[in-house]
């Protein structure tokens, strides 16, 4: 929080100066900032994280909402000063962008997601208009002249994990294939039937839109790998720290099963495969749900998998959308297949199955 006492000492100093924002983006809630913020205007090398404040350039014709730490959208208009986090995208349907090498004020970067990671575009898919471009004024910073970055308020990683309720991990062939709406139907169905359930989402770019969803679908807790301080999974290496202390945290609410999606698909930049190559996680889930879009997607995952050592318990998603999908997939490939939409409650027996001491 910038008092005005302190406002007024940092504007006696150069290279710091205070500015007032219009919106802050969802992807900064974890420091809690007000609209009243202290920036820098030197160059820095920057880090994914960092808090950068900006003025929006132009519109969107399909991309200009911001979501604010509350979880609302927001629309961005030329001239909004926003808040948002520098950040990497590598999303196979949206925007590609990474944080620039330097940055200092009046460069010119991008907005890549609806959370307010902000960064550098180099393209994105072509039912898209191009990204809002971003001015940037500065990078918030505290009364010294220091960088405010996601990372200051982490929960911290984990090297092991221990007793932990058993996982369901649900996957998928890229975004947009069916994995957020599987897993808050498990968990609303779960919920029903007197479970307690804790939910997590361990990859992908910053936004609170599915812990949100989860929550509001009966999750007890919920976490993501924004609490670990990352604005994205692109370049973040081996995933199964993040994991596990997200994993730990969501067992503090004594769960009796924990849902985890993991965000885009099994290959592509996200580092997703990197989950999959921990034991003690692989240890620890007694349920893999994958979802696809169509058969070959389908083939692709299970086959994918098993190159890995990994059963998959159940196919769902858009290509179960019809009855003739799960057939299909049930008689083809020899794994069952349920659509969250169409049968929530079998998607909840299926996955009891595979927790004995739950389902009894």
């Amino acid at each position: 929080m910038i008092t005005t006492e302190i406002a007024e000492s940092i504007s006696t100093s150069a290279s710091i100066a205070v500015i007032e924002a219009d919106k802050i983006g969802s992807a900064t809630s974890s420091l809690e900032l007000s609209k009243t913020l202290a920036i820098t205007r030197a160059m820095i090398e920057p880090r994914p994280g960092d808090v950068v404040v900006g003025r929006a350039l132009s519109d969107s014709a399909t991309y200009n909402q911001l979501e604010l730490p509350s979880g609302r959208l927001a629309k961005i208009n030329p001239g909004d000063v926003l808040v948002g986090v520098l950040g990497s995208r590598r999303a196979l349907k949206g925007f590609v962008g990474d944080v620039p090498k330097h940055v200092t004020a009046g460069d010119e970067l991008h907005l890549l997601n609806m959370g307010g990671v902000i960064g550098r575009c180099t393209g994105h898919h072509s039912s898209l208009s191009d990204a809002i471009r971003i001015e940037v004024l500065g990078l918030a910073c505290d009364q010294n002249g220091r960088v405010l970055n996601m990372a200051d308020r982490a929960i911290p990683l984990r090297a092991t994990l221990g007793t932990t309720a058993p996982l369901v991990i649900i996957a998928g062939t890229c975004m947009n294939s069916g994995k957020t709406y599987a897993a808050t139907t498990l968990i609303r169905e779960a919920t029903h039937a007197g479970l307690r359930v804790a939910a997590g989402k361990l990859s992908g770019v910053a936004c609170l839109r599915d812990t949100l969803n989860m929550a509001d679908h009966g999750a007890v807790a919920t976490a993501s790998f924004l609490d670990c301080g990352l604005p994205s999974t692109v370049g973040a290496g081996d995933l199964a720290p993040v994991a596990k202390s997200i994993i730990s945290h969501l067992n503090e609410s004594t769960p009796d099963m924990i849902v985890i999606e993991l965000g885009d698909g099994i290959l592509g930049g996200y580092a997703v495969d990197t989950v999959f190559d921990d034991a003690e996680l692989r240890r620890s889930t007694a349920a893999l749900i994958f979802c696809a879009s169509d058969y070959v997607g389908a083939w692709g995952g299970i086959e994918l998998l098993r190159a890995r050592g990994i059963p998959t318990d159940m196919i769902a998603g858009s290509v179960t959308d019809s009855e003739m999908g799960e057939q299909f997939i049930e008689k083809e490939f020899g794994v069952p297949a349920v659509n969250a939409r169409r049968d929530a409650q079998r998607l909840l027996r299926l996955v009891q199955a595979k927790l004995p001491c739950v389902a009894a």
